[in-house]
């Protein structure tokens, strides 16, 4: 699903993509029943484990954020799937926030490198862009569940209920849940590395344009950052 950044941030974070998890939890009667559910979690699980594996190679900067909302998705419907609907929506609630600072963080780079989006077409932009380095490392730290940011609550409570069900279904989704956690992780300080660290690879051209965004652009980055750490 593409769009302009700031319509991504919204569709990706909170509003589309999610409706589905939150329809679940609204119909969670009609879903309580054990083979529905076992259905949801293991299908949630897959589908964690899956979109993270494909975030792994992805080049484009939206993308890997893109795929990574994918893969969060799988969360909240395993977590839906293990009856823990409120955990589910916890998760959700989290995930809009450090999305949307992603999202709106890579819009900033994107917009500073003259609408590049290839991570190999970027690398060394450190010095150019401090601030949105500083929020798409809040950012990509909550979502890998770094300790003691918002991302970790609600995905450590998540991996808890699976490995704490003592059934197949749970440890299936648990084992997945972990994988998955893994591969968030790696790729999301792939993109780092790729865009910030790595030497510049980008064109000759571009450099003297490469500007960190305006005031305009930053403001809302720092409420979104003060929802992902706290």
């Amino acid at each position: 699903m593409e769009g302009p950044t700031p319509v991504s941030a919204l569709i990706h974070a909170a509003t589309l993509v999610t409706a589905g998890v939150f329809l679940i939890i609204r119909c969670s009667a009609i879903f309580d029943n054990g083979h529905i559910l076992s259905f949801v979690c293991v299908m949630g699980a897959v589908t964690a484990f899956f979109a993270a594996t494909v975030g792994l190679v992805q080049n484009d900067l939206k993308r890997v954020i893109a795929f990574s909302t994918c893969s969060q998705l799988g969360y909240m419907m395993f977590s839906a799937g293990l009856s823990h609907y409120s955990i589910a929506l916890f998760h959700l609630a989290n995930h809009a926030l450090f999305k949307a600072l992603l999202f709106l963080s890579a819009g900033c780079i994107i917009h500073g490198v003259c609408d590049e989006q290839d991570m190999r077409k970027m690398g060394g932009l450190i010095k150019i862009f401090p601030i949105s380095y500083v929020m798409i490392l809040i950012g990509s730290l909550a979502l890998s569940g770094f300790p003691f940011l918002t991302g970790f609550y609600s995905k450590d409570a998540i991996l808890e209920i699976a490995i704490s069900k003592y059934s197949v279904v749970g440890n299936f989704a648990h084992l997945l849940g972990c994988c998955a956690a893994f591969c968030t992780a790696f790729y999301s300080f792939r993109l780092i590395f790729l865009t910030f660290v790595n030497d510049t690879n980008t064109y000759k051209s571009y450099m003297p344009y490469a500007h960190d965004a305006p005031i305009l652009m930053v403001y809302p980055l720092f409420f979104l950052a003060f929802g992902a750490i706290f």
